[in-house]
C-alpha cells in the first residue's frame, strides 16, 4: 500500500534527525514521556515479548529505559538518521518506516515514540507494521495529535498575511484520535485503542519554542513549505502576535503538545471477538432504564405530540 501524496521531506526529516542528534537529550522531555506511558501500557499486558522494534528510535531512549528493563531479550532500534541510530543500544539499524526492512511475522512488539507523524503514507507504514509482527504481536505507539502546536500555527499565518501577503505551511498537519482509529482498523489491527494526552509547555518567548523544536528534530519539513526563511519583520510580528494571544499573567507563553497514543495487536484466534447482534441477554434500553429509539426515529421532546 503505497501513497503518491507527499505532504513531508522525508531527507529533510532525516537531516533535521541528524542535526538534533549530538544534543537531543536536552530536549527529550516530550519522547521521556511518550516512552515512560508506553513502558506502562506495556506493563499491562502480561506478556512475554522477546524480539522487539522500536521504530524511529531517536538516541535509543525506549529501548535503553523501558523496553530493556522490561524485560524484551532483543530490540532492534531503527531510525531514519544514521547518527540517531548509531546512539542507540545494539542492534540497530538505519531505516525508513514507510519501507521496513523486516519479515512477515517476524516481530512479537513493534513501538514508536513520536515519529510517526513524519510519515507520509500512514497506512501503508501500520500495514507493514502489523505484516511484520507475528500472530498476538502487539504494536505501541505515541504520535502527535492536531492540538499540537496550534497556537505557533496561529501567529504565524496571521503575521505572514499580515507581512507577506500570503501564507505557507509552516506547521505539520497532524491526526486526531477518530482518524488514527481508523487508520488500525484498515490496517488489519484487532481490538485498536486511541487515546490522547495534552501538555501544556511554558516558554519565555516564541525563539525559546523554536529553539526547543530544532533540537528535537522537529521543525518544518513539509514539502510544499517556503523555501525562504522567515522575514525578520514577519518573526517579529508573529511574536508579538504570540504574546497577545498566549501569554499568561507572567508573560510566559504557552505551547500545546497533544500526544496520541495507540494499541493494536495482530491478530489472533486467541483474542475477545465481539458479541454477534442478536445474542445479547439483555436489551441496553432494559439496562439503561430507558426509551428505545429506532435508527430514523427523532427523540421526542416536551412539546411533541403524544402518541
Amino acid at each position: 500500500m503505497t501513497s503518491t501524496v507527499t505532504p513531508f521531506d522525508r531527507q529533510l526529516v532525516a537531516r533535521h534527525r541528524t542535526r538534533a542528534a549530538g544534543g537531543f537529550s536536552a530536549a527529550d522531555f516530550l519522547v521521556r514521556r511518550a516512552a515512560k506511558e508506553i513502558g506502562g501500557r506495556l506493563q499491562t499486558t502480561n506478556r512475554t515479548l522477546k524480539t522487539a522494534l522500536d521504530l524511529g528510535c531517536h538516541d535509543g531512549l525506549l529501548a535503553r529505559d523501558i523496553l530493556g528493563p522490561a524485560g524484551v531479550e532483543t530490540v532492534i532500534s531503527a531510525d531514519i538518521s544514521p547518527l540517531m541510530a548509531r546512539q542507540a543500544p545494539w542492534p540497530h539499524i538505519v531505516a525508513d518506516e514507510e519501507f521496513l526492512p523486516i519479515g512477515p511475522s517476524s516481530l512479537d512488539l513493534v513501538t514508536s515514540a513520536l515519529s510517526l507523524h513524519w510519515v507520509n503514507d500512514l497506512p501503508g507504514a501500520l500495514l507493514q507494521v502489523r505484516q511484520a509482527l507475528k500472530p498476538d504481536g502487539l504494536f505501541l505507539t505515541a504520535l502527535f495529535g492536531g492540538e499540537t502546536l496550534h497556537e505557533l500555527r496561529d501567529v504565524l499565518m496571521q503575521a505572514e498575511a499580515e507581512c507577506e501577503g500570503g501564507v505557507s505551511p509552516r506547521v505539520s498537519p497532524f491526526a486526531d484520535v477518530r482518524d488514527l482509529g481508523g487508520l488500525l482498523q484498515r490496517s488489519g489491527f484487532a481490538l485498536p485503542v486511541v487515546d490522547a494526552d495534552q501538555i501544556i509547555v511554558r516558554y519565555d518567548t516564541i525563539f525559546n519554542l523554536m529553539s526547543d523544536l530544532r533540537a528535537m528534530g522537529e521543525t518544518n519539513a513539509i514539502t510544499e513549505r517556503r523555501k525562504s526563511p522567515l522575514k525578520r519583520a514577519t518573526l517579529m510580528r508573529a511574536a508579538q502576535l504570540y504574546q497577545e494571544k498566549y501569554a499568561d499573567p507572567d508573560g510566559r507563553i504557552r505551547a500545546t503538545f497533544e500526544i496520541l497514543y495507540a494499541t493494536g495487536w495482530a491478530p489472533h484466534e486467541s483474542q475477545q471477538k465481539p458479541m454477534r447482534p442478536g445474542t445479547a441477554a439483555m436489551r441496553l434500553a432494559d439496562a439503561l432504564k430507558t426509551q428505545e429509539i429506532s435508527a430514523g426515529e427523532k427523540v421526542p421532546g416536551p412539546d411533541s405530540p403524544k402518541r
